[in-house]
């Protein structure tokens, strides 16, 4: 008695089923992914001889030893760093003794009632360095002096231009500043900020001397030609 072979049938509807799961498995990969990378990315680079794309540091003077400033200029401690310590830094950078690296940050949007100053002037300090670097330093003294309180909405657009431009910035940082085309760049840099010793967060202003991070509870003591001459020295 001959027995007839059984043949086996391919369920290729299954197997569509399966491909069609795959793909849509990878398609949302993919979308995961596209928008991850978007939330993370830096956005428009500030390409400038001056700044460092991968620190956010815009660098003043050209001196061996280095000194890192990471400011919000809506932060009124960074205000106070700056009158007690920027005379010393300056006469530093002028001695050729240090590169300056200014980094703007933004910690303190939320200090802004929903105008985010604190990245739309981080974003006007990045327009400026394009234009022309060698404006940062006055560009950086002209804000501290018209620096808004917290808790208000800051200054806007046309009156930070209006700063760029009196610090000696082209007119061509108008639209730069109007478009925020520094934002992301802004933020991702700000998460790259240091953290202080005995910190569980970033804060403004964190200070390096020479890589070494200070601790504004303990290391800034107001005395410049101790915490940063000293240090540099040391």
């Amino acid at each position: 008695m001959m027995m007839a072979a059984v043949r086996k049938s391919t369920n290729w509807f299954a197997i569509g089923i399966t491909a069609a799961v795959v793909v849509v498995v990878l398609v949302v990969g993919g979308v995961v992914w596209f928008a991850n990378s978007q939330a993370t990315s830096p956005g428009t680079l500030p390409q400038s001889s001056a700044v460092n794309t991968e620190t956010g540091a815009i660098s003043v003077g050209a001196g061996e030893k280095t000194v890192d400033t990471y400011v919000d200029f809506m932060c009124p401690i960074c205000n106070q760093f700056e009158q007690s310590y920027g005379p010393t830094l300056d006469q530093l950078v002028a001695d050729n003794e240090i590169t300056l690296n200014v980094h703007p940050i933004s910690i303190l949007d939320r200090a802004s009632q929903g105008t985010q100053y604190s990245t739309r002037s981080a974003n006007a300090a990045y327009c400026v360095a394009v234009d022309d670097a060698s404006n940062i330093p006055a560009f950086v003294k002209a804000m501290y002096a018209q620096q808004p309180t917290e808790n208000t909405s800051g200054l806007d657009n046309a009156a930070l231009a209006s700063i760029a431009t009196s610090a000696g910035a082209s007119d061509a940082v108008t639209s730069c500043i109007d478009d925020g085309t520094y934002s992301k760049f802004v933020t991702a840099m700000t998460q790259k900020t240091p953290v202080q010793p005995g910190q569980s967060g970033i804060a403004t202003p964190t200070i390096a001397v020479d890589g070494t991070v200070l601790s504004n509870q303990s290391d800034l003591t107001g005395d410049p030609q101790k915490d940063i001459v000293g240090r540099l020295n040391g």
